[in-house]
């Protein structure tokens, strides 16, 4: 297949996949912040004496990745900070390369940027999420020809980089997406040296025959040689998994601008690339110039995909039900600039869970993501941040497909990419006055056909905006049984309406809201208001809680005893839909946005199988039940110290596992064994109807596998028989300490001291003294106003090595203290 050239991209200044693997170094350290804005560039730059107490602005050191709004994105009591920030350091260059470049590469950064050296700007770039290049080579050469290079900076040079996530409305995404537009240095900085002439791009379109019996790879590349060097020499080499060399090609040639096919080969019966077996190939490009070679390394995979006609989905001739889930940049303490070592844990539990597709939404991701996703075995769609508010002018236009342009070449040799992504929710309106379904089918439409341009190889996808689901090549529309509209039970029946109108079909984005640690003896309470027979897709307005029909998005309890019910139930449907290409979780880990201030935990995205830092609530062993294989069990309650009812009463226990049978223990008394059936709801069968004794209880399960080999799992739990009258006070207590960090727990419990189980009250945090709450972390364990669970809730302090009084406040009832 060969690469289409594109004359109009010539003189885009954008980096490669791989950035040159000699000489690349991260810049992480000895960098300085300021939040706000500065008079000029000469404010970043001038000299400032130690200790000077007039020296303004105060600056504080950080270290990247960095986000403005590691904090304040979750912070109860403000808006997230939507505005300018800059960043200063002194680079100190050594390039090895004979009148080689410098560059410095940019993997994101939120969402207009700015570089200067010293007191020249150099570079500027509009958009967060996609990568670029800034050649400082010119600058910093100047600069070193000035007095104060050696005077005053000591040979050293300074590096000022302003960026901005200011609101516009001319900018992609909307800030009324359903997530925050963060600002700052947010993912990876890199300095870069090259040779005068290096290889930019290289586009491997590696495809093979549904029977795996010949593969193609055709070859073709772009130079960056900005001194117009006239003679190069090529050579190229395709390497097995092992690293043995299959095939190479060497030409001279003259020096060429844009994009050139280079080499066209096959190879017989090449291993393919699967979620099982995630085979990956190497290819090698060396250009030399002048003498001075310059290596540039790509990893791709070989394989066949097919979204079948009114079909499920193919790999390599063989059905793949997609088991998907979702991704957002968000993390605990440091919103969006999650480390390698954060992103690679976040990617290795989804496949643990048996993730083997994932929905990255709703933006160009990291470079880290999309190499895990080639080595673990995850197929993609990714997709431009085209989200919501409407449709803008050129300028918006423009960003468009910039956005759509450089994610495809930056990410066009990944092996487990197989959908490009135009966008999300272009049927909300909101930004504009004006809002036009014609011109955003339009605009639409130009997107499909220049992704298919520049990758013909493909699929292109949306999500939620009918009148545009027949211009793409797959639509998932918007489909929430039991949580926005409709119950659960109607998920089979409302997907198959939809997969009936449309030529490929995929689900994307189910699921619901849970806050973590609250459980429910009746979780399915709020059904039985709940409107059937009128759609499951979600409408404007439906992720508020207050006003409207009856959903269970408003009026259920948010516990993760009803999300896993709504889990099993289309987990164990998605079993029996033969023509389902599959479908994705929303989300895989809970997320900070705007748009939601009043949920339990203000300002977060409650539906992940994980908290923002990573804890898993109960949902994700449901998920392992049942999309792994390696034996695992889970006593449902993990997170669920005391449970509720009356004396003698039958309490359903529920086991998760994919082991065949698994036999429970109540206080040390077998409650029988049970074979697992995944269409036998709940938990595939594995349930039991026991009777608790008051106070404590130990829950024992043995699983049993196939070839005969136990695994177990316990908890233990209270059991609450004396029930409760309204709340009447808050009692505050410290449950630990290590490591100087003490957990605190707050009660609520009514006037005979009888804790209330089923408070859901909003509850206050705070401290005086030498400590600090350990809060704005988006979780229900780390925010200092949180709802309560079960009538309780945890956050932590950083004692300091000092004294401090906490407190906690809900309105209507008197504050309660603890000194620590």
């Amino acid at each position: 297949m060969k690469r289409v050239k594109l004359v109009f991209l010539l003189g885009l200044l954008v980096c490669s996949q791989y950035v040159f693997a000699q000489n690349k170094q991260r810049l992480t350290h000895n960098w300085e912040y300021l939040k706000g804005d500065l008079g000029g560039i000469w404010e970043a730059i001038r000299p400032v004496k130690e200790g000077n107490p007039e020296s303004v602005p105060l600056w504080e050191k950080v270290n990247l990745p960095h986000c403005f709004n590691a904090l304040d994105g979750v912070d109860p009591d403000v808006n997230y900070y939507q505005g300018p920030g800059w960043y200063r350091t002194l680079l100190d260059l050594k390039n090895p390369y004979t009148e080689g470049r410098s560059l410095l590469h940019f993997e994101g950064a939120g969402q207009k940027t700015q570089v200067y050296i010293y007191d020249k700007k150099v570079a500027e770039h509009v958009g967060g999420y996609d990568e670029w290049t800034a050649d400082i080579t010119d600058a910093v050469n100047a600069f070193k020809k000035t007095d104060v290079f050696q005077k005053q900076f000591k040979g050293k040079v300074p590096l000022s980089i302003r960026c901005d996530n200011s609101r516009d409305l001319e900018m992609i995404p909307s800030s009324l997406s359903d997530f925050n537009v963060y600002g700052g240095l947010y993912r990876y900085l890199n300095l870069v040296y090259t040779p005068k002439v290096a290889v930019d791009k290289i586009f491997a379109a590696a495809s093979v025959d549904a029977k795996g019996s010949l593969g193609k790879l055709n070859i073709s590349g772009r130079l960056l040689n900005p001194e117009g060097i006239d003679t190069v020499s090529l050579k190229i080499e395709v390497k097995d998994p092992e690293g043995k060399t299959l095939g190479s090609w060497e030409n001279q040639m003259k020096a060429f601008n844009g994009d050139k096919a280079l080499w066209e080969t096959s190879i017989k019966s090449p291993r393919l690339w699967s979620p099982e077996r995630p085979v990956l190939y190497t290819v090698q490009t060396t250009v030399t110039a002048r003498g001075i070679a310059h290596v540039h390394t790509e990893k791709i995979g070989f394989r066949n995909f097919e979204f079948v006609k009114k079909g499920p989905f193919m790999l390599n001739g063989k059905r793949l039900l997609l088991r998907g889930t979702h991704r957002h940049e968000d993390h605990a303490g440091v919103a969006a600039a999650m480390t390698e070592e954060m992103i690679r844990q976040e990617m290795q539990m989804m496949k643990d869970m048996g993730v083997n597709f994932i929905r990255l939404g709703h933006y160009q991701q990291s470079r880290i993501v999309l190499d895990l996703c080639d080595s673990l075995g995850i197929l993609v769609w990714e997709e431009i941040p085209w989200c919501r508010g409407g449709l803008g002018g050129e300028v918006y236009k423009e960003q468009g497909r910039r956005m759509l342009t450089n994610m495809i070449e930056q990410h066009y040799n990944h092996a487990s990419v197989i959908i490009w992504g135009l966008g999300n929710e272009n049927d909300w309106p909101g930004d504009f006055n004006e809002f036009d379904e014609q011109k955003i089918r339009t605009f639409m439409k130009e997107l499909n056909d220049l992704s298919h341009k520049l990758d013909p190889s493909r699929k292109t996808a949306i999500r939620r905006c009918d009148f545009c689901k027949d211009i793409v090549d797959v639509y998932s529309p918007s489909i929430w049984a039991g949580w926005y509209r409709g119950i659960y039970t109607e998920y089979k029946e409302a997907s198959k309406k939809e997969f009936e109108r449309v030529e490929h079909f995929l689900h994307v984005e189910w699921g619901g809201d849970s806050h973590a640690g609250r459980h429910s003896e009746s979780p399915d309470k709020a059904l039985s208001a709940v409107q059937t027979g009128v759609g499951t897709d979600e409408r404007d307005g439906d992720a508020s809680l207050f006003g409207g029909s009856a959903r269970v998005s408003k009026d259920g309890d948010w516990s993760e005893s009803y999300i896993v019910n709504l889990i099993d139930w289309h987990l164990k449907e998605q079993e029996n839909m033969p023509w389902l290409t599959g479908a994705a979780y929303w989300p895989f880990k809970d997320f900070s946005t705007p748009v939601r201030p009043d949920n339990p935990v203000p300002y977060m995205n409650q539906k992940g199988v994980v908290e923002r830092d990573f804890s898993k609530k109960e949902a994700y062993y449901v998920f392992q039940s049942y999309w792994t294989k390696t034996p695992m069990v889970h006593i449902y309650g993990h997170s669920w110290p005391v449970r509720w009812g009356d004396a003698g009463e039958q309490k359903m226990v529920k086991v998760y596992s994919n082991c065949a049978e698994a036999e429970l223990f109540l206080n040390g008394k077998s409650m029988g064994k049970k074979k697992r059936n995944s269409q036998s709801y709940p938990a595939a069968g594995l349930k039991w109807m026991v009777k608790y004794q008051p106070g404590k209880n130990e829950i024992k399960v043995v699983a049993t596998t196939k070839d005969g080999k136990t695994i177990s799992d316990e908890i233990v739990q209270e059991y609450q028989t004396e029930k409760w009258d309204k709340p009447a006070k808050l009692v505050l207590e410290k449950l630990s300490e290590k490591d100087n960090i003490a957990v605190i727990q707050v009660k609520l419990l009514d006037k005979n001291n009888i804790l209330c189980l089923d408070a859901r009250s909003y509850i206050t945090f705070g401290l005086t003294g030498d400590g600090k709450l350990i809060d704005d972390q988006g979780t229900s364990s780390g925010s200092r106003k949180v709802q309560l669970y079960n009538g309780r809730a945890l956050i932590s302090v950083d004692l300091n090595k000092g004294k401090s009084v906490a407190s906690v406040k809900s309105d209507g009832l008197p504050s309660a203290f603890v000194e620590l």
